[in-house]
């Protein structure tokens, strides 16, 4: 045992207990880490996952989404609705209300924080959907019914829809975009996407600024009122690193912390993972922020390794991979589309299912399965490989992934 893994052994403190910092505790522990281990948590509850948030525990099916996790069997500390406001590297300490956290190797996992609209402070009826109190709150409006406007058409603002004309709501889609999920898919991939939104009983209106809410209504810029009996904003998220200026900790222009490809921060024992940290993967040429949970289940046990280690051992550089649940449909991705050259289809978009394939100098780099779970998870190893493909056999949904290396 080195001396830096000697040193690990008084302690790792993991700053938040989403799914990053949960897996991250786990990892340690998995791996035979035998340290103390402390897991802050800034919200009171048990720590929980956030995918149920927008469909079984926002539509009453669930009450929560507690982590099957025995902490206390696992010896692992857990300091609940404990915020941190500080780091202070040459002391090697955190600041929390409670008082003075110390640490031997620190892990940040701060997660994001929702991006709010501008002027709807204090407006009663205005809803984000993040959290369990969130969803708590949101829960007994669905279930009166009220006309909703869902402000942004990405993913959340598609599967808070879904959830909402489950519910029995009306509901009325707005984006500011001229299109839905336009940061994240070219306009022709996303164009079938946007039917979704009528056949389900949603009203879509793209290329409209919000003006303004007041209760029980939105006011759009062009003139038009929208009734609203509540208002959901998901207009995307960005690192919750606010409380980290000025501390040593090199932020992106995104706010992300900017890990290295062993997820080491700037500053000596410190490492960050999942939704607030960015790395540079070697797989695309480029850094990558990737606020999905695949990431921050697979972040942890690279930055468990490299902990347990004392020095670093293992690169994390995946094939990014999400998926969401929206009108009736299961839609996946994995890789990096941006940089790609070829797009290829896979079956008709009309269609119930399809897929779409990108390809880089002949390998395939990205695909998006609606429908198609074997595509997804073909791709993925077709990805992961980087091996040439043949893009007639690509383009043909009849021939498995599998088969279309040349």
């Amino acid at each position: 045992m080195n001396e830096q893994t000697e040193q690990t052994e008084s302690g790792v403190v993991i700053v938040g207990a989403g799914m990053a910092g949960v897996q991250t505790a786990v990892a340690l522990r998995e791996r035979g880490f035998s340290g103390p281990v402390t897991l802050l948590g800034a919200e009171p509850h048990q720590p929980y996952d956030r995918p149920p948030l927008s469909k079984a525990v926002l539509l009453g099916k669930a009450e929560d989404s507690a982590f099957d996790v025995d902490f206390e069997g696992l010896g692992i500390e857990l300091r609940l609705g404990t915020e941190v406001t500080g780091l202070r590297a040459a002391e090697r300490e955190l600041d929390t209300e409670a008082g003075p956290v110390p640490y031997e190797v620190l892990v940040l996992a701060t997660g994001a924080q929702p991006l709010t609209l501008p002027g709807t402070g204090g407006v009663p009826g205005v809803h984000l959907l993040r959290t369990l109190d969130d969803a708590a709150r949101l829960r007994p409006v669905l279930a009166a019914a009220p006309s909703i406007v869902v402000v942004g058409a990405g993913w959340i603002g598609a599967e808070f829809a879904t959830a909402a004309r489950e519910a029995g709501c009306e509901v009325t889609v707005v984006e500011a975009a001229d299109r839905v999920l336009a940061g994240a898919l070219p306009a022709e991939v996303a164009a079938p996407m946007a039917r979704w939104y009528a056949e389900a009983g949603a009203e879509l209106i793209t290329g409209a600024e919000v003006a303004g809410v007041e209760e029980g209504r939105v006011l759009l810029a062009d003139g038009r009122v929208l009734p609203a009996g509540a208002v959901v904003v998901g207009i995307g998220a960005r690192p919750a690193t606010g409380w980290l200026a000025g501390t040593g900790v090199e932020l992106g222009p995104d706010g992300s912390v900017t890990a290295d490809a062993h997820l080491r921060t700037t500053l000596p024992g410190v490492y960050a993972v999942g939704d607030c940290a960015s790395f540079p993967s070697a797989r695309y040429g480029t850094r990558l922020l990737v606020h999905h949970w695949d990431n921050a289940l697979q972040g942890p046990r690279a930055v468990a390794a490299n902990i347990l280690a004392g020095e670093p051992v293992e690169v994390y550089d995946p094939v990014p991979y999400f998926w969401s649940e929206q009108f009736g449909r299961f839609v996946q991705y994995a890789g990096h589309h941006r940089g790609a050259d070829t797009l290829l289809w896979r079956g008709d978009p009309a269609g119930p299912d399809w897929s779409v394939c990108w390809l880089k100098e002949g390998a395939l780099v990205a695909v998006l399965a609606v429908g198609r779970p074997r595509d997804l998870a073909q791709g993925r190893k077709l990805i992961e490989a980087a091996v040439p493909v043949d893009p007639a056999k690509v383009a043909d949904p009849a021939v498995p992934l599998k088969s279309t290396p040349v």
